[in-house]
């Protein structure tokens, strides 16, 4: 959803002056805007210009806010165009700015993709939203041209939304409002969600689900479980449906519920793996300076990190130089594992050894565990297995795997979970991972409850599997959170055990109990995109 932080219209300065000089392309115009639908959303787009592959102008209408349009840096003037399809009459054009926005820039429409006429235009922008409303215009054809940046990077959208009437008019109709809300297993920290399917005359995209007012999360289906709460705290809950042309329907009728006196033991973490590329806050496109934020925000009492931490060789000087700047903050708290791109300093591992220093070797080793209330967590080395990514392990790992068999063995907490980079089981593109194997296979017959990993950066979670990798409750959960701050890769098809799969930057916050585990993906603008059912302890 977009920042409701929108400007008055009053500061927006028109380049022509109204009613004497407005072209016939810009109609005077009485029409309704209760009839007003999404027009933007999956259209094709054109640029002037693109900061890079993962920064595409459909990043600027794909309804995702944790994707974007960036523009090269330093270049004025600069231009995105949207392709609506055909003729439609535009009343409003919503603009969610990054961080770098537009000082001055105008909109445009035109019929034909060539010759166009100014809609609206803005002197004195400052970012964050702009919501352009009370417009009459008609085209198939909306350009944004940026003229003048705010900042010294480029221009920057996470989302460019065109409302207003196609000539056709297309799909109108709002979804039918979700009935039935109820509240299921509630515990201490979690809310687990059901209603009943809406309908729509051509089809639901998904439901938002709103907590005291505010969306909290979106789900494809009639249920979400909503995880990390306060204990013994009431929560208003509603529903409301999507549709595919951006049709919402009213939030259906609301519940309240309270959650349960809080447990023993109860704790949350962060984890992520693959975080620093060799960037800081003076990119307006650094992720790991944002998923940093969101860890902050948590305020965890451990910090997991899944390997890789630094990119690109992790060079001890690009530990301190990058990584430092951001998740240093949380260096006396982190739990760290190394990935592949540690052993490409030279000597191997030299930047990950001397950065962190005692805190990545309690033991002597780059494996070792640790306690927290009723949680046994297992750090490990995968590097020491792998016989891909163009480098030789220093050894077999037969020393690792004793010390695993006989961690696991003597271990008396009743919740035990292992993080690692290699990840057996992935749809990213790495793909599944069969050096990954024997670590898998001891998970399973030791019924580790939770498996975390990274290498492919994307995130992607899973149901709890068995040694072959099919459904199995008395399984592991296993999930990739390559999804720190490393350029995202793309995804393949999901796994039939894959219960969610997505290519975006965010944390995951880990709400741990005695007894319990739930988890969520914590996107870059704080929203919930990925929330796990309570699972139970195996032991």
């Amino acid at each position: 959803m977009p920042s409701t932080r929108l400007r008055p219209s009053g500061r927006l300065i028109p380049v022509i002056a109204a009613a004497l000089l407005i072209p016939t392309a810009v109609v005077a115009s009485a029409a309704t805007r209760a009839a007003d639908v999404l027009l933007s959303q999956g259209k094709p787009v054109a640029t002037s210009t693109v900061e890079g592959s993962s920064y595409a102008g459909d990043k600027a209408v794909d309804g995702s806010t944790t994707s974007r349009w960036a523009s090269i840096e330093g270049q004025d003037p600069q231009w995105l165009r949207i392709d609506l399809g055909q003729a439609s009459t535009v009343h409003r054009v919503l603009l969610n700015w990054e961080a770098a926005y537009a000082k001055q820039y105008r909109v445009e429409i035109s019929d034909d993709g060539t010759n166009f006429t100014t809609v609206s235009a803005v002197d004195s922008g400052d970012g964050k939203t702009d919501d352009l409303t009370n417009l009459s215009a008609h085209g198939r054809y909306v350009r944004l041209v940026g003229l003048a940046r705010g900042t010294s990077y480029g221009y920057s959208l996470w989302e460019m939304q065109v409302f207003g009437v196609a000539d056709s008019a297309g799909d109108t109709q709002p979804p039918s409002t979700p009935a039935g809300l109820a509240a299921g297993t509630t515990t201490d920290t979690s809310v687990a969600l059901t209603w009943q399917a809406a309908t729509d005359n051509v089809a639901v995209a998904g439901y938002d689900i709103l907590r005291d007012g505010k969306t909290v999360a979106s789900s494809e289906d009639p249920a979400y479980t909503d995880i990390g709460l306060a204990a013994d705290t009431s929560y208003t809950y509603a529903v409301r449906t999507r549709d595919t042309a951006g049709n919402l329907s009213p939030a259906g009728a609301p519940i309240t519920v309270k959650t349960k006196a809080g447990g023993s033991g109860a704790f949350i973490l962060a984890a992520a793996g693959d975080i620093a590329e060799r960037c800081t806050a003076s990119s307006s496109s650094c992720a790991h300076v944002k998923t940093a934020k969101l860890v902050d925000q948590m305020k965890p009492a451990a910090v997991i990190t899944m390997g890789d931490s630094q990119y690109d060789d992790a060079h001890l000087s690009d530990y301190q130089a990058y990584y430092d700047k951001t998740w240093g903050k949380f260096k006396s708290i982190t739990r760290p594992v190394p990935g592949n791109h540690d052993t490409y300093d030279s000597p191997k591992y030299n930047g990950y050894d001397k950065y962190f220093g005692s805190i990545a070797q309690p033991n002597g080793k780059r494996y070792y565990s640790w306690d927290m209330g009723n949680w046994h967590f297992i750090a490990l080395d995968s590097s020491a297995y792998m016989t891909h990514d163009d480098f030789a392990p220093d050894d077999t790992g037969s020393d690792q795997l004793a010390w695993l068999k006989q961690d696991l063995a003597t271990t008396t907490k009743g919740c035990v979970a292992a993080y690692y980079h290699h990840p057996r089981w992935s749809s990213g593109d790495h793909g599944d991972n069969p050096d990954s194997i024997q670590l898998w296979n001891l998970m399973v017959s030791n019924k580790v409850d939770l498996v975390l990993n990274g290498h492919d950066h994307d995130y992607e979670r899973f149901v709890p599997q068995d040694a072959s990798g099919k459904s199995d409750a008395n399984g592991p959960v296993e999930i990739v959170g390559g999804s720190g701050g490393a350029s995202l890769y793309d995804l393949g098809s999901k796994h039939a055990t894959t219960a969610k799969l997505l290519k975006t930057y965010g944390i995951l916050k880990l709400s741990m109990t005695d007894t319990t585990f739930q988890t969520q993906l914590i996107g870059v603008d704080g929203k919930t995109l990925d929330s796990s059912p309570t699972y139970t302890c195996h032991q």
